[in-house]
């Protein structure tokens, strides 16, 4: 029942005239009961005498027919209250000694002293219901004043958004005209750079085969045993690491292979040779002076491990580490395939770090270079610009289709947030974007759900807010919080409460949801039928 059309009701002080019917009936129930005629049973089961309605025995089956008496175990009495809200209560508290109805109906026989309080109760809660009745009348004034403040900000969001969709135009073509120059300007770099690899490249190469010629003279002349300036077979049988075929020696037949098929060349030959033999010749000096090869760490480690193990005798060392061990050994099944890493430079990287590092550009094409660099700066920066735009269109479109309600009275709490401190928390709703939860004595905030949708009933859909998707519960759903909204001259988060775990209650007053009071006349029939 509207407080509102409680307090028009008990205002007129109403004094109706007393209508004849049988104690316990409601006035909108009158029809049903004439004395002149058989009364039927409510829910149509059967037709008795109407004397014997209200005699204390049940004759229906729904109780119909002892509204007065505790005769049905399922009836109900209706206390009539004058001057104060009418009720009803379950027929067995009728004459059981206790007042239940305000105005005593209910303890007509049992011998109950009862005060008739109807009268004391309707001034208190007319008192109760003017309060929010002047809130609501205020509250609904504030109302039209969000909705005026509605209209002209879509109006003011609807210019904004044509003057933002006029800079957008202007900021593709910018960025269309600086792609092109920036296009154009990053060929010749292109071009330019190439140019210097090229020439690098070409360096290199020439510094390569340089190296490359030094390295086979030096060859010949360590194979060149005996100074005559043939390298033979004989010479060649000393280094076992020519062998073709791998099987750990090197026979004359294969080093006569090695040569081309003769006993010996010259230098001119020996190039040919050496274009054979170069990847696995070994020099007789490295041979001679292996260079030092560096530990891995990991072997590192485990040499350490295995020096430590030594200081204690074997029965010493406690079956933990041994189980931790076979442990490492189950979890890394690949461990014993683990190969590190060659600790030596090959002779091409050695060649590579001796020709040395690219040399820096000529200032022709490092001008080329700052000059396609601006360019893609600010390339980049108009891009950036036109993202932004684009995010600030969408934002605006979003914001003018929202649903702020059948008057945009609500679009006034999109962009703000309210708060509610408890003993323990620190509970913040932005409407229509999220509900949070933060400890107030430190720790991480808490989603208690995003916004989902308006999930009032569908007489007053715009009564209740759904947010959904929060932060997971331990072994339980995502949290939600259901907002209720009540009318209030202030938009304030009034309490909030866990009813089901994972599932929140926010009661959030505002303006918004205050309704025109009705008229002196409105509803004031209805009530008077109760």
């Amino acid at each position: 029942m509207s407080c509102l059309y409680l307090l028009l009701l008990l205002s007129v002080g109403v004094s109706a005239v007393e209508v004849t019917r049988p104690r316990g009936v409601p006035l909108s129930k009158r029809q049903f009961y004439e004395e002149d005629k058989p009364f039927t049973c409510l829910d149509g089961s059967r037709t008795i005498p109407f004397d014997r309605v209200n005699d204390d025995y049940c004759d229906c089956q729904d109780g119909s027919d002892e509204p007065g008496t505790a005769a049905c175990p399922n009836g109900s009495f209706h206390c009539t209250n004058a001057g104060y809200r009418p009720g009803f209560i379950p027929s067995s508290r009728i004459n059981d000694g206790i007042c239940d109805c305000c105005d005593t109906t209910d303890e007509y026989n049992s011998g109950a002293t009862c005060q008739n309080t109807c009268r004391e109760l309707g001034r208190k809660e007319k008192e109760s219901l003017q309060k929010l009745a002047e809130i609501a009348k205020e509250g609904f004034l504030l109302k039209q004043q969000l909705i005026q403040e509605a209209k002209r900000g879509l109006e003011d969001k609807k210019v904004k958004l044509a003057e933002v969709q006029v800079s957008k135009k202007d900021l593709e073509d910018r960025v269309e005209a600086i792609r092109t120059e920036k296009e154009t300007v990053e060929q010749p770099e292109r071009e330019a750079k190439e140019r210097h690899l090229k020439a690098w490249e070409d360096e290199k190469a020439a510094i390569h085969l340089e190296k490359e010629k030094t390295r086979m003279a030096n060859v010949f002349l360590e194979l060149d045993d005996d100074a005559d300036g043939f390298v033979s077979v004989a010479e060649l049988l000393s280094h076992s690491e020519l062998d073709p075929d791998s099987d750990g020696s090197l026979t004359e037949a294969e080093a006569q292979g090695l040569l081309g098929g003769v006993d010996k060349v010259d230098t001119v030959a020996f190039e040919s040779v050496w274009n054979n033999i170069k990847e696995k010749y070994i020099s007789e000096a490295s041979a001679d002076n292996p260079a030092p090869v560096e530990t891995p760490p990991e072997e590192t480690r485990d040499s350490v491990s295995d020096n430590d193990s030594e200081q204690y005798p074997e029965d010493d060392i406690p079956e933990e580490e041994e189980d931790d061990d076979e442990e490492d050994d189950e979890e890394d099944p690949d461990a014993g395939d683990y190969k590190s890493p060659p600790t030596t430079l090959t002779q091409e990287k050695k060649d590579d770090d001796d020709e040395g590092t690219m040399p820096p550009y000529d200032q022709e094409t490092q001008n080329l270079i700052d000059a396609a660099q601006k360019a893609r700066d600010e390339f980049d920066e108009a891009e950036r610009a036109l993202r932004e735009v684009d995010d600030q269109i969408k934002n605006i479109e979003k914001e003018i289709s929202f649903d702020f309600g059948p008057n945009a009275e609500f679009a006034h709490l999109y962009s703000q947030c309210y708060e509610l401190s408890t003993s323990e928390y620190i509970y913040r709703l932005c409407p229509f974007h999220r509900v949070s939860q933060k400890p107030k004595y430190g720790g991480s905030e808490t989603n208690l759900g995003t916004w989902g949708k308006w999930s009032g009933p569908e007489n007053d859909v715009y009564s209740l807010m759904k947010y959904e998707h929060g932060t997971g519960c331990w072994q339980g759903p995502n949290r939600s919080t259901t907002v209720k909204l009540t009318c209030g001259k202030e938009t304030v988060v009034t309490s909030t409460s866990e009813p089901s775990r994972c599932e929140y209650l926010m009661e959030f007053t505002t303006p918004a949801v205050c309704q025109e009071p009705p008229s002196l006349d409105s509803g004031l029939h209805e009530h008077l039928e109760l």
